[in-house]
C-alpha cells in the first residue's frame, strides 16, 4: 500500500509561515490572509465533493484554504498567485503533494482558468478573492460560466448581498441580474473580520455559484449589459427615462418589450431585462 498523504496538521502553523516568509499582507494586491482553519474547511466543505474535478484556487496566499482543499480530498488544485513571496511559502506545501498542487506564478485578470486545464476536465473555483478585483473577476469568469461546475467565492458581505439580491430589493442591481442570468446563487455564510490578517474594515460573505445548463432566457450579452447599464444607471428614474441614455427609441424598445415605462430598473425580473435586450438587439443598437 502507498503511504498515507501527509494531512493538513503535518505543517507549520500558518502563522509560522508568515513570519518566516515576512508575509505582512499587501493593500496594493487586496490581501487578508484567513488563518481559520475551521473556517478553512467550512469553505473547502461548501464547495461540494472535489475529489473528482480541478480545482482553481485564486490568491492562496500562505495557504489556510489551500490546506483544506487538500485535506476534503480535492484531486488536483492550481493556484493562481502573483506574490513572489506567498509562493516561495507555498512550495513545501507543493512538495508533500506534487500530484494534487500545482503553483502558477501569474494575474488572476490575465489567467484563464479554461487555458490551464483540458477541455472536457470538470473544473471548479474555490477562493478568497482579492476585494479589489472580486466583481472584476467574476464578470470575467461568467463570459464562460457553462465551464464550471460550480464557483465557491468569498466577496466582501455588500458584494455579496447584491449577487444573490431578488427584485425589489434595494441590493438589486446590474451584478444581480447578470450573474442570475447563467447561475443559480446561494448565500453560504458570513465571515467575521476578525477570522482574517490583517483584519478588514468589512464583513466577508462566502457565495455559491452553480452555472445553469442554459441562460435563464435568452439574450444577447451585449444587448443585455447594455440595458442594465442604463437602467440601473439612474435607478431612481422610470425606465422611459433611464432608458433614453441608450441611443434607441425608448418608447419602442419599451412597447415591444412589453414593459411598462413607470416602472423602475429594481422591479424588473432577470426575465424582463432580457426581454428588453431581446428587443434593443432587434433595433440594431448592440
Amino acid at each position: 500500500m502507498p503511504d498515507p498523504q501527509p494531512d493538513e496538521g503535518s505543517f507549520p502553523p500558518l502563522r509560522d509561515i508568515i513570519d518566516r516568509y515576512e508575509l505582512r499582507a499587501r493593500k496594493s494586491l487586496g490581501q487578508n490572509f484567513l488563518l481559520d482553519l475551521n473556517l478553512t474547511r467550512r469553505i473547502a466543505r461548501a464547495a461540494g465533493d472535489i475529489s473528482d474535478c480541478t480545482v482553481i484556487e485564486i490568491g492562496p496566499g500562505p495557504g489556510g484554504l489551500t490546506r483544506a482543499l487538500l485535506d476534503e480530498g480535492a484531486k488536483q488544485i492550481i493556484a493562481v498567485e502573483r506574490d513572489k513571496r506567498c509562493l516561495e511559502a507555498l512550495k513545501e506545501l507543493r512538495s508533500a503533494f506534487p500530484d494534487r498542487l500545482a503553483l502558477i506564478e501569474g494575474d488572476a485578470l490575465k489567467v484563464t482558468p479554461q487555458s490551464l486545464v483540458g477541455e472536457t476536465e470538470p473544473l471548479r473555483i474555490i477562493a478568497n478573492l482579492p476585494y479589489n478585483v472580486a466583481t472584476e473577476l467574476l464578470f470575467m469568469w461568467l463570459v464562460d460560466a457553462r465551464r464550471y461546475l460550480s464557483l465557491t467565492l468569498m466577496f466582501q458581505k455588500e458584494v455579496a448581498m447584491r449577487i444573490v439580491a431578488a427584485p425589489g430589493s434595494k441590493t438589486y442591481g446590474r451584478l444581480s441580474v447578470m450573474t442570475q442570468w447563467l447561475c443559480e446563487t446561494k448565500l453560504h455564510f458570513d465571515i467575521p473580520a476578525r477570522a482574517f490578517t490583517p483584519a478588514p474594515k468589512v464583513t466577508s460573505s462566502l457565495v455559491g455559484l452553480t452555472p445553469r445548463p442554459h441562460p435563464l432566457a435568452p439574450a444577447d450579452r451585449k444587448a443585455l449589459t447594455a440595458v442594465t447599464v442604463a437602467a440601473f444607471g439612474q435607478r431612481r428614474k422610470m425606465l422611459r427615462g433611464s432608458l433614453k441614455s441608450l441611443g434607441c427609441n425608448t418608447g419602442m424598445l419599451i412597447e415591444k418589450a412589453g414593459i411598462e415605462g413607470t416602472r423602475r430598473a429594481e422591479e424588473l425580473s432577470v426575465e424582463e431585462f432580457c426581454r428588453l435586450a431581446r428587443v434593443y438587439a432587434e433595433l440594431g443598437k448592440t
